[in-house]
């Protein structure tokens, strides 16, 4: 006498066969629901060939049936770490969001080709589905970024599981500058490069002291300082262990009388900011808190008021440009421009420029 779990498979077999040849939509409906459930139910039991005979089935069940009926199968397919992988393909293919998104968002099965080709060609909806994957490669965030409006830029900044290239962080901490939601984002992220995050906060800084000084023309003193002390605990509480090694590294070598130009410009070409930024204060006799501020603002003229305090050759200064504008994602700027106007600063101006700037930050000169 046979089980009743064989003669139920049995069953199911022929109305597989009878949805496939003649059977209704609604017959094709229903067997397509019975046929998930067995899959769903047995899934890790599975071997390779049944998964594909599976996925064979599902293919053809889902031909000319309504949205959602497809839409319910990618919910019970998506989870499944061994969900049969064509027909989780064609899900996610699918225009109808309602049917992809549950398989964009949450399938391991889709390959990184299928997704970064739906994502350079799909619409919004689609890319803010992707967008919530637990893991986004860079390559794949690098189009959400491109691609995305400010919902889906928001939502992949706002992923702990989005790898972001050094492109991309340049191009977002850009467009924070005008849009502080994507500003906070950002900053809260814990992988983002300090370089980035001192570029952010300085720039946020100033859109928060023109708001409350707007609204308070009266208090516009204070709230200077408000603002200027809160930048700097920032700034503090950003310190990372390997800003701390590269300037204690640097410190060591000032100490030796070990640190040189050619030392400073090494690391700038080397692509090292803190300690590029470390060597070029203690050469030019400044604390390091402000040599870091010139180093990240927008303006390139910072840094040659440093380097002709320190009266460093053109060759360093324009390795030390080079290297602000490698980690800022910035336009190249007229080396040759800059040349002639770093040749005809005077050793003096930038003095008196540095001791202004020195003043306005509160900083004191390096011991």
């Amino acid at each position: 006498m046979r089980s009743k779990s064989a003669k139920s498979s049995e069953n199911l077999l022929e109305e597989l066969q009878t949805a496939l040849s003649h059977g209704t939509v609604a017959h094709r409906v229903e067997t397509l629901r019975r046929v998930t459930d067995l899959f769903v139910g047995n899934a890790v039991d599975y071997s390779d060939d049944h998964v594909r005979v599976f996925d064979d089935v599902f293919q053809c069940l889902i031909e000319q049936i309504e949205t959602s009926a497809r839409a319910l199968l990618a919910e019970r397919l998506a989870p499944i770490a061994a969900a049969p992988p064509k027909i989780i393909r064609t899900l996610a293919l699918d225009e109808v969001i309602e049917v992809s998104g549950p398989v964009l968002s949450k399938s391991e099965r889709l390959d990184e080709a299928t997704l970064i080709e739906i994502a350079r060609t799909r619409g919004q909806a689609h890319l803010k589905a992707i967008s919530l994957r637990r893991v986004l490669s860079e390559a794949l965030s690098d189009v959400l970024v491109t691609r995305g409006d400010e919902d889906v830029v928001q939502s992949t900044v706002s992923n702990p599981g989005a790898q972001l290239s050094e492109g991309s962080l340049a191009d977002l901490v850009t467009r924070a500058e005008r849009d502080d939601d994507l500003a906070s984002c950002i900053g809260l992220r814990a992988d983002l490069p300090r370089h980035h995050y001192l570029k952010l906060v300085a720039k946020a800084s100033l859109t928060v002291r023109r708001k409350l000084e707007a609204a308070h023309p009266e208090l516009a003193d204070d709230v200077s300082s408000v603002v200027q002390e809160a930048a700097q605990r920032i700034r503090a509480a950003s310190m990372t262990r390997q800003t701390e090694r590269a300037r204690a590294l640097v410190k060591s070598l000032h100490e030796d009388g070990r640190l040189t130009e050619l030392q400073v410009a090494t690391f700038a070409e080397q692509g090292k900011f803190d300690e590029t930024n470390a060597g070029l204060a203690a050469l030019a006799g400044v604390a390091v808190e402000t040599a870091e501020t010139m180093m990240i603002e927008s303006r390139v003229e910072g840094v040659m008021i440093l380097a002709k305090v320190a009266a460093m050759q053109w060759s360093s200064v324009r390795a030390i440009i080079a290297l602000r504008e490698k980690l800022s994602g910035g336009s190249q700027s007229d080396m040759l421009t800059l040349r002639d106007a770093y040749e005809a600063l005077r050793s003096s101006t930038a003095q008196q420029v540095l001791r202004f700037h020195r003043m306005q930050q509160g900083a004191t000169p390096a011991a």
